[in-house]
């Protein structure tokens, strides 16, 4: 992960608490498939996020930590998460994700972030990305 973006944040707008106040857009093929892969423990710390559009299903190969991951629907609603997530494991697919917000482990929990969860994600430079 090479740091987010300025200005780049993930806000539960249902619980009022942030999820990242430094988020990462993956959206080529290539930057989708890397994601987390590779990446250093220390670099993905509380505050940071990485943002998977389109995506309906992660996967942790690579990886040398555990993540949480939110599935989202077009409008940013959660669909289902994936809590723990374990280093060299394939995660659930779901059809009705249109992304994936791959998250440091524990985040989920420590803001009660749950299924129905309305999330706000706003990208520096007021860049739109369309989910759905």
């Amino acid at each position: 992960m090479s740091g987010g973006v300025p200005g780049a944040y993930a806000f539960n707008r249902t619980r009022g608490a942030y999820l990242a106040t430094e988020l990462e857009l993956a959206r080529t093929h290539w930057s989708r498939f890397r994601g987390l892969m590779a990446t250093d423990p220390r670099r993905f710390r509380a505050g940071q996020g990485l943002w998977i559009v389109p995506c309906h299903g992660v996967h942790t190969l690579g990886m040398r930590f555990p993540i949480d991951a939110l599935y989202l629907d077009g409008n940013n609603v959660v669909v289902h998460l994936e809590e723990n997530l374990k280093p060299w494991r394939f995660a659930a697919v779901r059809r009705k994700a249109r992304s994936v917000l791959e998250l440091p482990n524990k985040i989920v929990s420590v803001t009660g972030t749950s299924l129905g969860d309305k999330i706000e994600i706003a990208l520096g430079h007021a860049e739109k990305v369309q989910t759905a």
